[in-house]
């Protein structure tokens, strides 16, 4: 079993580059139009033949290369002499992105890739928030902190541990959302004002980053209080031990 003080737990928030696809640089724009067109192909059901392409871009947020991050939550578990755990919460976020991905490197340059010191827990962080974070850091020109540098480790060496992965139990048929795990397991947490599909409008029309990073945090509370869940821990996470850092 994983020594839960050596887990840092978390999510990220992503909105697509510029608020309109006319606003893209040029290169950019046509490549994201051969892209549509392959994502009609394969996705006919979220890009139909019809769609626009402002609808179309709209969606951009999931791929790296057409999008930005504006807020990475972390969150870890300490536990007292008296057994008592708290959960301390900490965001970074900015319209700035080389701004809060180096802010968030020097949280994790401390940390190894050979499993001494901490593990990365996120719900798909394997599929999703990982390589996303690699890949906005190598566009703006971040090098990788060691942790995050994992080219030439084997699949089962990745200091990482993807709750998504742990419920799948083998099974890769099918996609389990973080909100559908918290209500069968009956993890009460807060009514959220916002979803993931209303960053982007959050951000661009709302100008609101910290009503995203709020919601980000209760992203990583959940992570959290599902992988005790899953790891059938003793440990609990309420409101009286979660501690936001500002």
């Amino acid at each position: 079993m994983i020594d839960l003080q050596k887990i840092l737990f978390l999510d990220i928030e992503t909105v697509p580059l510029t608020d309109a696809f006319t606003n893209l640089p040029s290169e950019l724009q046509h490549l994201w139009i051969d892209k549509v067109e392959k994502l009609k192909k394969s996705s006919p059901e979220r890009y139909p033949e019809d769609i626009n392409l402002q609808q179309s871009y709209d969606t951009a947020g999931v791929y790296a290369e057409f999008a930005k991050i504006v807020c990475i939550s972390v969150g870890f578990i300490t536990i007292n002499k008296d057994n008592i755990a708290q959960f301390r919460v900490k965001s970074f976020y900015s319209d700035n992105e080389h701004t809060l991905l180096s802010n968030f490197k020097l949280l994790l340059q401390p940390f190894d890739s050979n499993l001494r010191f901490v593990n990365l827990c996120g719900h798909n962080i394997k599929e999703f928030d990982v390589p996303f974070i690699c890949r906005r850091m190598l566009i703006n020109g971040i090098s990788l902190p060691d942790i995050l540098d994992v080219g030439d480790k084997k699949p089962w060496n990745l200091p990482y541990i993807d709750t998504l992965e742990m419920w799948r139990f083998g099974d890769r048929r099918a996609y389990t959302s973080l909100k559908l795990l918290t209500a069968v397991f009956n993890i009460p947490t807060p009514k959220d004002d916002i979803d993931g599909s209303q960053v982007r409008d959050v951000y661009y029309n709302q100008r609101n980053l910290k009503r995203i990073a709020q919601y980000c945090q209760k992203d990583v509370i959940a992570t959290a209080q599902v992988y005790l869940k899953i790891t059938q821990s003793p440990i609990t996470i309420t409101d009286n031990n979660i501690v936001i850092v500002e």
